[in-house]
């Protein structure tokens, strides 16, 4: 693997959407790519209820922390993913020209449920990312 196989999510908070499309990266890529996640005004830290969503299905997020954005993330990677942002002067794919948009909703202040589908769609779109992916090699 070198810096070129670098995968990049990125939304406002690094809270929610972006932490579990690279948890699910990480664990269905099967160490063929490099992946982060990141976000333009990072949060102090996860929001709860993806953790706990994360964790019904096996996978802990309890140690991740949200990340901020930087230019060498968005340099070196060769696939990057918005998950969705609403704000206009913060929102990642502002910075970045060759940007997938996922338009997934934000968990933050949704209930447990609209959560829990959020994690779902997350996940079929990460596989769907990571089988294009590997067709592209």
């Amino acid at each position: 693997m070198s810096v070129s196989d670098n995968v990049l999510f990125v939304c406002l908070e690094n809270a929610g959407r972006s932490q579990m499309a690279e948890a699910f990266f990480k664990k269905y890529a099967k160490n063929k790519f490099n992946v982060i996640s990141a976000g333009t005004t990072p949060s102090l830290h996860l929001n709860p209820t993806v953790v706990l969503v994360m964790a019904e299905i096996g996978i802990n997020l309890k140690n991740h922390q949200p990340k901020l954005l930087s230019s060498s993330m968005i340099e070196n990677s060769i696939k990057t993913i918005n998950m969705g942002c609403m704000d206009k002067e913060s929102c990642p794919a502002l910075f970045v020209n060759d940007i997938d948009n996922w338009n997934i909703d934000d968990p933050k202040e949704k209930s447990i449920d609209a959560v829990r589908k959020i994690r779902d769609q997350i996940k079929v779109d990460v596989l769907n990312l990571i089988n294009s992916l590997e067709c592209d090699n």
